[in-house]
């Protein structure tokens, strides 16, 4: 069901996918990301599900007391697996981004347009699509019946072969429209791409010193 709802949020989506990340935009030092994460006062974390998103965002919304705003539980859904209407779903995000200090848990390109221009930084959980698959896994076994605490209420955790072949065929089909819509909408946004757990590990224990 996720996976064919990220598809039809994202089959009329405009954006020439060609883009690239500008050069200016990429950070590749862990030490720069990290002081960049600290001045930040928006924060948007983006990635494939089962990749850490949300784990990282809670952990650093913790951290610097940053509101915590997860797209699935706050946006997309509704008790009993219910997808909101997309005009009432952009309206919420036009709302929650006027707040002064967050740290936005969720990917779908189709609403960057009104994300990036009032983002400081962009944080990517790029991991290997077998260990999304298996954070997916682990996930639904450890909550398998029950709400996780970033889904909204009445969406017990579930999973199916369709929502794993999205995760599997997330790199090829998504990412163009997310490096588009970071690319159009946000071209000054610095981006840190995470690609390891270790280098995940090694970002928040980073973050854990004093400033």
């Amino acid at each position: 069901m996720r996976g064919s709802l990220w598809r039809r949020r994202t089959e009329d989506d405009p954006m020439d996918h060609r883009a690239e990340l500008l050069p200016h935009q990429q950070i590749t030092d862990l030490k720069q990301a990290a002081e960049r994460i600290r001045r930040a006062g928006r924060i948007l974390v983006v990635g494939c599900s089962g990749g850490g998103k949300s784990t990282l965002s809670l952990k650093i919304a913790r951290r610097f007391g940053l509101s915590y705003i997860s797209l699935d539980r706050d946006v997309f859904w509704l008790p009993g697996w219910v997808t909101r209407d997309r005009a009432e779903q952009r309206r919420i995000i036009a709302s929650r981004i006027l707040e002064e200090r967050w740290i936005m848990d969720g990917t779908n390109p189709s609403s960057l347009d009104i994300r990036m221009p009032r983002t400081d930084f962009v944080l990517w959980v790029r991991m290997p699509r077998l260990l999304c698959i298996w954070g997916a896994i682990s996930r639904w076994a450890k909550w398998i019946g029950r709400n996780r605490p970033e889904m909204a209420p009445g969406c017990p955790e579930k999973i199916d072969l369709e929502f794993l072949r999205f995760i599997w065929t997330f790199e090829e089909k998504f990412v163009p429209r997310i490096t588009a819509g970071i690319a159009e909408h946000g071209p000054d946004v610095p981006v840190f791409q995470l690609k390891s757990r270790h280098q995940m590990r090694e970002l928040l224990d980073l973050l854990a010193r004093p400033a």
